[in-house]
């Protein structure tokens, strides 16, 4: 799967940076067909940003596993220590608990029934 929005990933570490950053060792990976192994797709420590989301990140455990939400890559070259630094962030993303149904989905169809008539006060208005 990779480090993209949509993805599973597994926690093995999270460690306080601020109010607003935590710093998280990650991976995915995906089942190989002919066997019953996985194949690791993706392995690194990433930044989770944001006071909810890092506060949010904090109460994971080792080998929990998240749904990826808006996350964003970013490439920076020091030129005095020739040194490429990839830098991994995650400023969103779905919980154990959010996973398996503790939290209602939005992505659910609309109730299809007649909608609620709306009193509405337009006295008011300019036009």
């Amino acid at each position: 799967m990779g480090f993209r929005k949509g993805a599973f990933a597994t926690v093995w570490k999270i460690d306080r940076i601020s109010d607003s950053i935590a710093r998280g060792q990650i991976s995915t990976s995906h089942k190989v067909k002919d066997s019953n192994s996985y194949e690791q797709d993706f392995g690194a420590y990433v930044s989770f940003i944001g006071t909810a989301t890092a506060a949010k990140a904090l109460k994971l455990n080792e080998r929990d596993r998240i749904r990826l939400g808006d996350v964003d890559v970013t490439t920076k070259f020091d030129k005095e220590k020739n040194q490429l630094y990839t830098n991994f962030r995650v400023f969103s993303f779905e919980s154990p608990d959010e996973i398996s149904g503790g939290k209602t989905s939005t992505t659910s169809e609309p109730d299809k029934g007649e909608p609620e008539a709306i009193d509405v006060d337009d006295s008011n208005l300019p036009f």
